[in-house]
């Protein structure tokens, strides 16, 4: 039977990709989908094409109790505006991604009685999501341990992981690239869709300290930021090192099958498109990020022995090149990387929370735990 869902989530690729996905496979299920976000949320070029889409007001809580209160004041406003669309649209459940633009529709929907959901990409519970998790019906998560989950919430919690682009996904049918001795070594260097000032002033000079015969067959394609591009470009050229350097990489599904080792920020997107793809990593978790879930979303990964973390206090020259020797220099130890990545992927993630939102509206005696992943070696 055809139903209405709504998917809430704030303006940043990490929730919009994930929320993306959900919307692609519910409309091939034959539902109808409407997005709420907000203005950034919903310029993503090709995310949602076709879908319904709202803006609605959400503050942000910081600035004090001055800022509290506008924040709040915005808050009501696009609660109003969703329980209008909730009469209109009639939706069985909404579903929130996380980020303060997800929360009005939240809100509605408690008001509304309608059946919600919250989807956490991140190892550590988000602010919106704890905020709603003890009224949501159930909390779908990317990873087995999440960080200020409450013992009480468990059982309502279903791991589904974080659902990838198909692009991604497919790369999982496809042989981690053969590094032959004499073969070129390929590094991808991305720091997400703003790239990262650290990662371009230091993986040039930590490159260059491999050993010559590794170096001189080096390829690498460098996402760095605008003000950064000409002083990345100068280092390669000076250390001898191959490299294109681009703002924006459109063809990142492309890039990461081409990859055999990726240099990255620890975001729940990057983490979830390492392991479907299987690609060995030195990740350098954001300092900066709220409740630092960057640095929790790598334990599995590096538990796993796909990938090594690196503070960026620690983050030197000479640590970087020490970790890429030590996660593998010689085609057999990066194979082996990228399987132990690729065993920690979750690619039916989608098909799993779409499962999950389709029962959560039906009969209580119908509701149940979606099933964890399957083993690590069923994926191997």
């Amino acid at each position: 039977m055809s139903k209405h869902y709504v998917l809430a989530a704030g303006g940043t690729g990490g929730h919009m990709v994930p929320a993306a996905a959900l919307a692609s496979e519910l409309t091939r299920r034959g539902h109808r989908v409407a997005l709420v976000s907000d203005e950034r949320g919903v310029r993503f070029p090709g995310l949602f094409d076709g879908i319904q889409t709202h803006v609605l007001p959400a503050g942000r809580l910081g600035g004090g109790p001055i800022g509290w209160m506008r924040a709040g004041r915005q808050m009501m406003a696009g609660r109003g505006m969703a329980i209008e669309l909730f009469r209109t649209f009639q939706p069985a459940a909404v579903i929130g991604f996380g980020g303060y633009p997800a929360l009005p529709a939240l809100l509605a929907a408690f008001a509304r009685k309608v059946p919600t959901i919250v989807h956490e990409q991140n190892a550590v519970l988000g602010r919106v999501n704890r905020l709603v998790a003890g009224s949501v019906a159930a909390i779908a998560t990317s990873y087995v341990k999440v960080d200020r989950l409450k013992d009480k919430h468990v059982p309502r919690t279903h791991l589904v992981g974080n659902p990838v682009r198909e692009s991604v996904l497919a790369l999982r049918d496809r042989p981690y690239p053969v590094l032959d001795e004499d073969g070129i070594f390929r590094v991808l260097v991305t720091g997400g869709s703003q790239g990262a000032s650290i990662l371009s002033q230091v993986v040039p000079d930590g490159l260059a300290l491999l050993p010559i015969a590794f170096r001189q067959r080096m390829q690498v394609t460098h996402q760095a930021r605008i003000e950064d591009i000409d002083a990345v470009r100068a280092k390669y050229a000076e250390h001898g090192i191959p490299a294109e350097i681009a703002t924006y990489l459109p063809d990142l599904p492309d890039r990461l099958a081409w990859a055999h080792v990726v240099i990255a920020r620890a975001g729940a997107s990057t983490i979830a498109e390492l392991t479907a793809a299987g690609r060995p990593a030195i990740l350098v978790p954001l300092p900066g990020a709220t409740d630092d879930h960057q640095t929790a979303n790598c334990r599995e990964i590096v538990d796993a022995g796909g990938a090594r973390a690196i503070a960026q206090s620690r983050f030197t020259a000479a640590e970087l090149a020490k970790q890429i020797q030590k996660l593998g220099l010689d085609p057999a130890a990066l194979g082996n990387a990228a399987a132990r990545a690729r065993s920690c992927g979750r690619p039916f993630a989608v098909r799993d929370l779409a499962d999950l939102v389709e029962s959560i509206d039906a009969p209580k005696a119908r509701i149940g735990r979606v099933a964890p992943a399957k083993p690590r070696e069923a994926f191997a």
